[in-house]
C-alpha cells in the first residue's frame, strides 16, 4: 500500500513546486516513517543510507562532471565559442543551407569539447539566430536547426548525461549479477559509454548535416547563401579564420576524448585535463580575467551542487523504494510482459521518453535507472547498448515539443517576431531523425557496442 502511495506522493510534492531534491527526499522519508511505525518498512535499511551517501561523495567517476562543467561555461565567457561560431559561419555560409550546416559543425565540436547542453543552445541561439534570420532564413528551419544542435552534448562524449549513466548502470548492473549468483561482475565505466555513443552521434550528426544540405538546395530561399561580412575577404582569407577558430574546442576533443579512448587517462584525469587547457586557451587569447574566472566558478558552483544533490536525494529515494518491495515489483512486472526483453525494453524506452516531457535527464537517470536497470539486466539486456538507448532516447525528449527544455532554452533568447510555434514546427524534421538513429541502435546493437568492445580486447 505504501509503495503505491510513494510515485503519487513524489509527483504531488513535485507538481506543488517542491524543489526536485526536497520532493525526493521529502516524500522517502515520510513513506518510511509510516511503514516504520505500521511495520511494512524495514527500518534496517535507513542504515544503508549513510554508507550510500559516502560512497556518492568518494565517487572518482562523479568529480568529472564539475571539470567537463568548469571547461563548458569557461570556453562560452571567454568567447572562444562565438569566435567559433563566427569562422564556421563565414566558411560555409556561401552555399545554401550553409549557415545551419555551420551551426550543427559548431554544435557538435562544442558537444565534443564541453557536454552542457543549456549553454549551447543559448550561446548559439543569442550569437546564430540573428543573422540568420537578417540573411533570409526560414525562423522555423533556423530555430530547429539550432535547437538540434546545442542538444548534441547529451550524445557525444564527454557528456555528462554519460558519466551519470556509467555510475548508476555499474550499479543496477551489480545488483543484476549479485541476483543471478554472479559475485564479479562487469563493470561499465564512463569509457565504454563514451566509446558506445561516439558512432551513433557521428551518425546523427551527419544526418542533419544532410538533411540541412538537401533543404538549402530544394529552398533557396528558405536557406539562402549569403556574403561574406567583409567583402574584401578572400576565401583563402575566410578559410584560415575558420580554421583558427576551431583550433581551440578541437584540441580540448583531442585531449579529453582522445585520452580516455587511447586508454592514456581516466575520464576524471581527461577532465582535468580539459579543464585545465580551457584556461590555457582563454589566457592565450588573452580572455582570462579574474571576472570571467569568478563567472565560471560561480556557474559550476551551482550546476555542480544542483546535480549532487539531486544524486544524494535519489539514492535515499532508490533505498525506501526498496525497502518497500518495489524492486520485486518492478521485476516481476516487466519480467512477466509477453515477448520478454524485448518487450520491456520498449516499455521502459516508452516510459523514459514521456518523463523527458515534464522532468530533466539528471532525475530521470538517477531515479528510473535503478528501479528498471536490475530487472533489463537480468533478462539478458546488454548494459552499454541499454545506455546508448537511452542517452539517444533521453536526447530526443529534450527536443520533442511541448515541453522539450531545448526549446525553452532557445525561446528565453529568441529575437522578436520568432514564436514558440516557429521553435514547435521547426524542431519536428530533427526529433524524426533522432527517432530514426534511435531505431537504427535499437536494430543494430552494434553501432553501440563494437567499440567498446574493440577496446576492450
Amino acid at each position: 500500500m505504501l509503495l503505491l502511495l510513494l510515485v503519487p506522493t513524489l509527483c504531488l510534492l513535485l507538481f506543488i513546486g517542491i524543489p526536485v531534491p526536497f520532493a525526493l527526499m521529502g516524500s522517502a522519508l515520510f513513506m518510511s516513517g509510516i511503514g516504520i511505525i505500521s511495520g511494512d518498512f524495514p527500518s534496517f535499511y535507513l542504515s544503508y543510507i549513510p554508507d550510500r551517501l559516502f560512497g556518492l561523495m568518494t565517487n572518482e567517476v562523479l568529480v568529472a562532471i564539475p571539470l567537463f562543467i568548469f571547461m563548458g561555461i569557461l570556453l562560452e565567457k571567454s568567447r572562444l565559442a562565438e569566435e567559433l561560431l563566427e569562422g564556421v559561419g563565414q566558411l560555409f555560409g556561401s552555399i545554401g543551407g550553409g549557415l545551419a550546416i555551420g551551426v550543427t559543425i559548431v554544435g557538435a565540436l562544442l558537444a565534443a569539447s564541453t557536454g552542457v547542453v543549456g549553454a549551447s543552445v543559448v550561446a548559439m541561439g543569442l550569437m546564430s539566430l540573428p543573422i540568420m534570420i537578417k540573411n533570409g532564413y526560414s525562423k522555423r528551419f533556423a530555430t530547429g536547426s539550432i535547437c538540434a544542435a546545442g542538444t548534441l552534448g547529451q550524445i557525444i562524449p564527454p557528456s555528462i548525461l554519460l558519466v551519470l549513466l556509467a555510475d548508476q548502470i555499474t550499479n543496477a548492473n551489480r545488483i543484476a549479477q549479485s541476483s543471478l549468483g554472479n559475485m564479479a561482475p562487469d563493470s561499465v565505466s564512463v569509457l565504454d559509454l563514451f566509446a558506445g555513443a561516439l558512432v551513433p552521434g557521428l551518425v546523427l550528426v551527419f544526418l542533419y548535416l544532410l538533411y540541412q544540405l538537401l533543404y538549402g538546395f530544394l529552398f533557396k530561399n528558405q536557406a539562402p547563401p549569403i556574403k561574406s561580412t567583409d567583402p574584401d575577404a578572400s576565401r583563402a582569407t575566410i578559410l584560415v579564420k575558420a580554421i583558427k577558430s576551431m583550433v581551440p574546442p578541437f584540441l580540448l576533443m583531442i585531449a579529453v576524448i582522445g585520452s580516455i579512448l587511447l586508454g592514456i587517462a581516466t575520464p576524471t584525469e581527461a577532465a582535468a585535463v580539459g579543464a585545465l587547457g580551457a584556461g590555457i586557451l582563454a589566457l592565450i587569447y588573452g580572455r582570462l580575467s579574474r571576472e570571467i574566472i569568478q563567472e565560471t566558478a560561480l556557474g559550476t558552483l551551482r550546476l555542480s551542487g544542483m546535480i549532487f544533490m539531486i544524486l544524494l536525494a535519489a539514492t535515499v529515494f532508490a533505498i525506501v523504494f526498496r525497502g518497500l518491495g518495489g524492486e520485486e515489483e518492478v521485476h516481476q512486472f516487466l519480467s512477466g510482459m509477453p515477448g520478454g526483453a524485448t518487450t520491456a525494453l520498449i516499455s521502459v524506452m516508452f516510459i523514459v521518453f514521456l518523463l523527458g516531457f515534464i522532468i530533466d535527464f539528471i532525475e530521470i537517470t538517477v531515479i528510473v535507472i535503478p528501479l528498471v536497470a536490475p530487472p533489463l539486466f537480468i533478462l539478458g539486456v546488454d548494459p552499454v547498448w541499454f545506455a546508448i538507448l537511452l542517452a539517444m532516447n533521453l536526447q530526443t525528449s529534450f527536443l520533442t515539443p511541448p515541453f522539450g527544455f531545448s526549446l525553452f532554452y532557445l525561446q528565453s533568447v529568441v529575437p522578436e517576431g520568432v514564436t514558440l510555434k516557429d521553435i514547435y514546427i521547426g524542431i519536428i524534421p530533427f526529433v524524426l531523425i533522432q527517432m530514426f538513429v534511435l531505431g537504427m541502435i535499437a536494430f543494430y546493437p552494434e553501432l553501440a557496442t563494437w567499440l567498446p568492445e574493440y577496446l576492450n580486447q
